[in-house]
């Protein structure tokens, strides 16, 4: 059985010679364990052999809501709805019927509701090792700032759900939350 420092070292040796021998696979850390993972000049053939059923894309809506309680987590759904400014009930049953957050307890407030959290499905489904592996919201905005290509070929409103005002995790400024209160509100 190996622990800790000793079993990345095997690990490490095991994608060395998995390299040397031009294997298409790597060991990978995900989720807390390890996984294989195909090398990503050999995705391609992989696909043609492997007929596998494809993961189904989550939408717009839940990828907002998984952003949100990623970020924030624990959470509760009512400052889910708060920050997305729409219902969120059949979303967040969407996100646990896949397992991709779970009931992480309830909050000290009236009603006491329940407070979600992340699982370890959601880190496998985005390859993350843990959950502070996501991106900082100040890295995705200089990110977007710096590559003026990157801002040409996304369209607005894919830079606007890149904003971390849409997450409540950055203050708007006076003239954002009076553009905002003009503007219909968005229905699910």
């Amino acid at each position: 059985e190996f622990k800790g420092v000793e079993m990345q070292r095997v690990v490490n040796h095991l994608n060395e010679v998995y390299e040397t021998t031009q294997r298409s696979f790597r060991v990978q850390l995900v989720a807390g364990g390890y996984q294989l993972f195909t090398q990503p000049q050999y995705a391609e053939y992989i696909e043609r052999l492997y007929s596998k059923k494809q993961q189904t894309r989550l939408s717009t809506k839940a990828l907002e809501t998984l952003a949100i309680i990623a970020y924030k987590q624990p959470v509760t759904r009512h400052e889910i709805e708060e920050i997305r400014g729409v219902n969120a009930d059949g979303v967040i049953k969407t996100l646990l019927m896949r397992n991709l957050i779970t009931i992480a307890g309830t909050a000290d407030s009236p009603g006491n509701p329940y407070l979600y959290k992340t699982t370890d499905k959601f880190l496998e489904y985005f390859g993350l090792e843990d959950i502070s592996a996501l991106p900082r919201l100040k890295e995705l905005d200089e990110i977007v700032a710096a590559d003026a290509e990157l801002k040409e070929r996304l369209d607005p409103e894919t830079l606007e759900e890149l904003a971390p005002e849409l997450l409540g995790l950055k203050q708007e400024t006076d003239d954002q939350k009076h553009e905002q209160e003009n503007t219909p509100e968005e229905s699910e």
